[in-house]
């Protein structure tokens, strides 16, 4: 049974806020000990703001949020208040707070496919959503259904409303999401990384929906992320989150512009730009975040800030308010009050750029060039060429007798090459052909018509025998590390494997595996553990050590870091480019997240239903973008920067995607380009009947736009 307690507080909610949570905590029982997941969070919500909650995994964002749903486990022990208009939802029981959820305050979950019920449609689970907080028929509530779907921007909704979840889109589903929660106009909506999964271009319109929704009801949200950018983009306050408790209160503006609390400046210097030519390193946060069973009374960030001193781990630090020009023109602080709230005890000494005494707390970490950078490309060899790629799936029909109806075009001729030294990034949305292309390519036996050449040999018409030599040379990691790592072997052993499958002696396996371990950064002595003992970044590192073993000349990346937070995030993209400028090697590397690739990659190649449509050096790429599709990409990239995201504009994309069994001539963005409608009846003519080809400066930057 939940057990729930009411705090006496002495600070009192705003009279104007609709949401007023004070001094919440929660805490789950375990075996290890009391797990202790939220620990003191307080705000104050009005109408028609917007809360950035943001931290690393663990933090506590998510069960501060079933919190205030009523949706924890009968086991947790809820301590606090959080009162919504002014009546104290901590004590109610389940029925009662059903007739609250849904109505009052709703939620959007992270997966959309988890939180629909696959086995009704989308119109029945509307109506249910209406008819169980109002009075209206069956009727009514289908014309309101119909009226939701069009809000949120799905096409054609009278007749989607007979469709079930599994037939929409990743993006179309979190969109009946947002319909189902802004149904009864609710007074506050916990959105809960309702972007996470998804593209950029999908991202934006989710975002886009999420403000509309906004406007129309009223309401009050909670942004729940991970993403700083997306924060900057849609909140106005902003709370950051570690070990269970808020470390920083602010603006969103104040938090950008002047962050006080070290672990803030730490997440924002982790994060990659998308806006930076030559951008820096990264600067990841050492350490991990601790294990919440018995916490100590201290700063929890202690361990791991750069500026911890004796006094950091003698109490938890409370969250007070400090100024963001601490001192004044005597140089005496001054201590009236402010919205910007800090948990450390040495805010005042924090400059606004980061700084204390003109140092900066987290130092940018130095990584040498590689010698072949200074190489022009045409002078480098080419470690990997593709010509004319192609990957087809026969599309079949039928329970017994099956008969083929038609091609899937999943790649559907792409070219590049990959220069010793060079790292070419293939980024577009889900569905595109990205990782059908990376696995047609460590296949190694590419289709008619299609050409491989690893270091200047054609795998075509080679024996197993042969490929299996050639895969030495090749390698990959994938995206999720736990799942790519067999949980019932050592980190020797796994790191081990494909050396002993190209016959490496003991003894060379021995030293080869100290020397990786060293390499990318981890401690020789931890190899007799097994993967569960190490964190995600950790066990990433293992995967790369494991595919650095056999020496290769190319490393296929798959989304690599999308799994992890961005504090560990930035430590892997740091390990890349010291192993680049170190080994020479060459990365052929695949992310949905475009700043990612702008700091780590030199090519880029934008894919779009099979086919690049554009393709060059990334610079050139991303600050004079020709094709529309990557206009629009580029436009939809969240930037940490509050100001710049009030002030830039954004392409959405609208229209449906054409099928991937259509290989007719014609421009396949046409129905989703915003050139095109723009352009004369003859102009749509020619997108609609010919083939673009890609065309411009030959190796510098080429695309396939009939118009530009």
């Amino acid at each position: 049974m939940t057990e729930t307690m009411t705090a006496d507080m002495p600070q009192s909610s705003r009279s104007d806020a609709l949401l007023a949570v004070r001094d919440l905590r929660v805490s789950f029982p375990s075996e290890a000990g009391r797990v202790d997941a939220v620990g003191g969070v307080s705000f104050d919500l009005q109408p028609g703001r917007t809360l950035g909650v943001v931290g690393e995994s663990g933090s506590g964002k998510s069960v501060t949020s079933l919190a205030i749903m009523g949706l924890l486990d009968d086991a947790a022990s809820v301590h606090g208040s959080i009162k919504l208009g002014g009546r104290e939802l901590l004590g109610l029981d389940d029925h009662a707070m059903s007739k609250i959820r849904g109505k009052d305050i709703s939620m959007v979950f992270q997966d959309p496919l988890s939180t629909l019920t696959p086995v009704f449609t989308i119109g029945d689970q509307l109506v249910e959503a209406l008819t169980t907080h109002s009075t209206m028929g069956r009727r009514q509530a289908a014309e309101r259904a119909v009226e939701l779907l069009r809000l949120v921007g799905i096409p054609q909704p009278e007749s989607r409303l007979k469709s079930f979840p599994h037939e929409f889109s990743g993006g179309m589903r979190q969109r009946v999401v947002i319909a189902i929660a802004i149904a009864n106009n609710p007074k506050v909506i916990i959105a809960d990384e309702p972007t996470t999964a998804l593209d950029v271009t999908i991202q934006a319109q989710i975002l886009q929906v999420l403000k509309r929704a906004q406007e129309e009801t009223g309401a009050a949200v909670i942004m729940i992320t991970h993403d700083m950018g997306v924060v900057a983009s849609v909140a106005d306050d902003v709370v950051v989150m570690y070990a269970g408790r808020p470390v920083e209160h602010a603006s969103v503006d104040d938090v950008f512009a002047t962050p006080r609390m070290p672990y803030t400046i730490g997440l924002l210097a982790a994060i990659p730009r998308a806006d930076r030519r030559d951008p820096q390193s990264l600067v990841p946060i050492q350490g991990n975040p601790p294990i919440l069973i018995n916490l100590p009374d201290q700063c929890q960030f202690a361990d791991r800030c750069p500026i911890a001193i004796d006094a950091c781990r003698g109490k938890v630090p409370e969250l007070v308010a400090v100024l963001n020009s601490p001192n004044d023109d005597n140089g005496e602080r001054r201590d009236q009050e402010s919205g910007h709230q800090v948990a450390c005890i040495r805010a005042g000494e924090i400059e606004g750029c980061g700084t204390i005494d003109g140092r900066p707390i987290f130092p940018v970490p130095e990584i040498a060039s590689s010698d072949l950078a200074r190489v022009p490309r045409g002078e480098r060899k080419p470690v990997l060429a593709v010509d004319n790629l192609v990957k087809e799936f026969p599309l079949m029909k039928g329970a017994v007798l099956k008969r083929r109806v038609g091609t899937v075009y999943a790649v559907n001729g792409v070219s590049f090459d990959i220069r010793e030294g060079e790292t070419m990034a293939i980024v577009g949305e889900s569905g595109c052909g990205k990782t059908t292309a990376l696995l047609e390519i460590m296949e190694l036996a590419p289709q008619r018509g299609s050409d491989i050449r690893i270091d200047g040999r054609s795998m075509t018409g080679l024996s197993k025998r042969e490929i299996t030599a050639v895969r030495r040379d090749l390698q990959i990691v994938f995206q999720d590390p736990m799942g790519s790592l067999n949980p019932r072997s050592t980190v020797f052993d796994l790191i081990a494997e494909p050396m002993r499958a190209f016959r490496y002696s003991s003894d060379e396996v021995e030293t080869r595996i100290e020397e990786l371990m060293d390499l990318v950064g981890l401690n020789s002595e931890h190899s007799d553990r097994f993967p569960a003992a190490f964190s995600g970044g950790q066990r990433q590192r293992i995967g790369i050590a494991r595919a650095l073993a056999t020496n290769p000349k190319l490393i296929v990346l798959d989304e690599p870091v999308s799994a992890l937070d961005v504090s560990i995030q930035a430590g892997v993209i740091n390990l890349l480019e010291e192993l680049k400028a170190k080994l020479g090697i060459s990365f052929l590397f695949v992310a949905h997240d475009l700043s990612v690739v702008r700091h780590i990659a030199d090519r880029i190649g934008v894919m779009y239903l099979g086919k690049f449509v554009e393709y060059g050096e990334v610079d050139a790429v991303f600050e004079d973008p020709q094709h529309p599709y990557t206009a629009a990409l580029l436009s939809a990239i969240p930037l940490p920067d509050p100001v710049k995201e009030r002030t830039r504009e954004r392409i959405l994309l609208t229209g449906d995607l054409p099928s991937p069994i259509d290989n007719s001539p014609g421009c396949r963005f046409a129905s989703r380009c915003q050139l095109y409608q723009s352009l004369e009846p003859d102009r749509q003519a020619r997108c609609r009947n010919e083939t673009p080809t890609l065309s411009g400066v030959e190796d510098l930057h080429v695309n396939a736009c009939h118009w530009r």
